[in-house]
């Protein structure tokens, strides 16, 4: 016997509590495998993929493309063991034996335990749920509705009607429709529940369009406010406000700046560049001056516990850097970034960066930095006062590389000059730290060998 398990949408971890529904990847009366991918749902970090850890046939999809659902709420049900059902249709002696082998798969391989694929997910909901006489009935999208209308079917003059439960055949019998001349829209002609459905609503009245929930009406606009358009803080703009904000109220932060003649970093990176193999951005360049400098002055790769009252100085670098997208500002993380070489910096960042244009980061990728990267140069400014990216202790920021007039070797020349800010958290040390910091890093900026001495 078939069963109707309900697939909530799951914890997606690092503390997001809502998701938007981007694109349904499944429709109502699909076969669905274990594991299968059946929408795709935007967080405040990425895009993600929601896998169903249920085989079966869809029988219902809650929340239209464009709706905000919390974590917990409804995404679709599944009917499981229906394969067992249909093949019982084919003869009344085949029933008992394929109801037995649907109980004892239900119990094995109905699920997967794998919410979301490769995010640590807790094992599949031990509940299961049937669908109950009285019980309301489940809110189908438009699509949905389109999917149940079918033509009737030719009249079955013998054997068992095949059926997706108990349920549906008792709601036919109540409602005096005759399950032999209803075409069903599951697998081999299984009659869903909403192949029922439809039949009886359109033998009273079209039935107007399902309507989903909406989201909150916004308070109406004080008298006297000035008009204009109201824009939610939802999605990636929203955490991005929930976390400058938090970092504003709770870290003091201050900002030393420099300008570096940056012309033999250049040089420097052509020859790299030159001597065959993957190109090396300038960014991967800077990321390796960072880590180095992060060695000799590691108050600023902490974090600030005060619970404890305590600067925890963390051994790992984990280098976030900052990345304007169509969906916003985003800041994916190089792990272990003070591991990898020039080369492998560059790799990385070249594929976190398409992922982020792609809207495909995990919320893995985007957590867990321990230092940022600000290249805003890219905007065509020269400087900036960045708000430190909370938890981290600070940032550094790097402008335009352009031609200024610098005096080189005692003369004027045209270099190509570019300003290196560091914003820091004071707690964690004082401005003589950050001072240094930042001048070794204008150091290796301007006379690149000052790194073979730590390499």
């Amino acid at each position: 016997m078939a069963q109707v398990l309900e697939f909530k949408l799951p914890d997606l971890g690092e503390g997001l509590t809502e998701a938007e529904i981007v694109r349904w990847l499944v429709q109502v009366g699909d076969v669905v495998a274990i594991d299968q991918p059946v929408v795709e749902v935007e967080t405040a970090k990425a895009m993600v993929e929601v896998p169903c850890p249920y085989g079966g046939v869809v029988t219902a999809r809650f929340g239209e493309e464009g709706t905000e659902l919390p974590v917990g709420s409804p995404l679709l049900t599944v009917a499981v063991g229906a394969p067992s059902s249909v093949s019982a249709a084919s003869s009344v002696s085949a029933v008992t034996s394929a109801s037995s082998a649907s109980s004892a798969s239900s119990d094995e391989g109905e699920s997967s335990g794998n919410v979301l694929v490769g995010y640590g997910t807790s094992a599949a909901p031990a509940r299961r749920r049937r669908v109950r006489p009285g019980q309301a009935a489940p809110v189908v999208t438009s699509t949905a509705a389109a999917a149940a209308t079918r033509v009737a079917a030719p009249e079955r003059t013998d054997g068992p009607v095949p059926v997706i439960s108990p349920l549906v055949r008792r709601l036919a019998r109540e409602n005096g429709l005759d399950l032999r001349a209803l075409a069903g829209s599951g697998p081999d002609g299984l009659i869903l529940r909403s192949d029922v459905e439809q039949v009886l609503r359109a033998a009273v009245t079209p039935a107007p369009a399902p309507t989903m929930p909406l989201a909150p009406t916004p308070a109406p606009t004080p008298a006297g406010a000035p008009r204009g358009t109201r824009v939610p803080l939802r999605g990636v703009r929203g955490a991005v406000a929930d976390k400058l904000s938090r970092s504003r109220r709770e870290i003091p932060d201050a900002t030393c700046w420099v300008d570096a003649d940056a012309t033999e970093l250049m040089h420097a990176r052509v020859a790299m560049n030159a001597t065959g193999g993957p190109k090396i951005p300038l960014i991967a360049l800077l990321a390796r001056i960072c880590t180095a400098a992060l060695a000799r002055f590691p108050e600023l790769n902490s974090t600030v516990d005060m619970d404890a009252r305590e600067v925890v100085r963390l051994d790992q670098v984990h280098l976030g850097f900052a990345a304007q997208t169509e969906r916003g500002l985003v800041v994916p993380v190089v792990r272990d970034a003070h591991a990898r070489d020039a080369e492998s910096l560059g790799a990385e960042f070249g594929r976190l960066t398409e992922a982020a244009r792609t809207g495909t980061l995990t919320p893995g990728e985007l957590t867990g930095g321990t230092f940022t990267l600000n290249n805003y140069g890219v905007f065509g400014v020269d400087g900036s006062t960045p708000i430190i990216n909370h938890p981290e202790a600070a940032m550094l920021g790097v402008g335009r590389i352009i031609p200024k007039p610098w005096v080189h070797e005692g003369e004027l020349a045209v270099r190509q000059v570019v300003q290196l800010s560091l914003t820091f958290d004071h707690r964690v040390c004082d401005g003589g730290t950050a001072g240094g910091f930042l001048r070794y890093v204008a150091d290796c900026v301007e006379q690149p060998a000052v790194l073979l001495r730590t390499l």
